[in-house]
């Protein structure tokens, strides 16, 4: 028995150390395997990051779209959303020039219906002359001047300042002739021979006058 207590004894401590190796075989693995799933994305030019396993991970926003990941779109894709863009600007186009032309129609369609009293007054003016009534006649005129002048003047025209005496102004006038003159001094009007006109303070046509000079 005794003989046989040392051999149990280190077969025994065999049996230990084998498993004691096999344990720290086991572990060192694990550490390993560990370290592998600690350090990750390091590039070759950069240090370890070590991840700190107590540490809450934080949202990556993976959910989010990712915008280069789109598909790209083809060029057919491309052509046809210019043609549609060009489609739709060629009708705003149409649209802008149909509602200029209809404000132009209803402009001229006022003027036009401010004028008909004039040429109801003309016409009963042409049936006084027929009955050859000079008074009613001259007076007519008058009234159908008078009228026509303040109609034309509600749209904005005015009549050109252009009287003998007056200097001659070449922004407003035309000089149509230049003469001698015993009343007037030189740059003056003698006599108008064409009224001018301004719409809405711009010169629509120039009086014609004949200067002294």
């Amino acid at each position: 028995m005794a003989s046989c207590e040392p051999w149990a004894a280190t077969s025994e401590l065999r049996q230990v150390l084998e498993e004691a190796l096999a344990s720290y075989d086991t572990a060192e693995a694990s550490d390993a395997d560990e370290d592998t799933a600690i350090v990750r994305d390091v590039e070759p030019d950069e240090p370890a990051r070590i991840v700190d396993p107590d540490r809450p991970v934080e949202p990556t926003g993976s959910d989010e779209p990712d915008p280069s990941a789109q598909p790209a779109r083809s060029a057919p894709d491309y052509l046809d959303q210019l043609l549609r863009l060009k489609a739709e600007f060629e009708n705003y186009r149409k649209r802008v020039q149909r509602d200029s032309e209809a404000l132009v129609l209803r402009a001229g369609e006022g003027v036009l219906e401010s004028l008909l009293p004039v040429l109801d007054n003309m016409a009963r003016t042409l049936e006084a002359a027929e009955r050859h009534e000079e008074g009613q006649l001259i007076k007519g005129v008058e009234l159908v001047s008078g009228q026509l002048r303040a109609v034309l003047e509600g749209h904005g025209l005015d009549e050109v300042p252009a009287a003998p005496g007056l200097p001659f102004d070449p922004t407003v006038h035309e000089a149509v002739v230049a003469q001698d003159s015993d009343d007037y001094v030189e740059g003056e009007i003698v006599a108008v021979l064409e009224a001018g006109y301004l719409l809405h303070g711009r010169l629509l046509r120039p009086a014609r006058v004949i200067v002294a000079r």
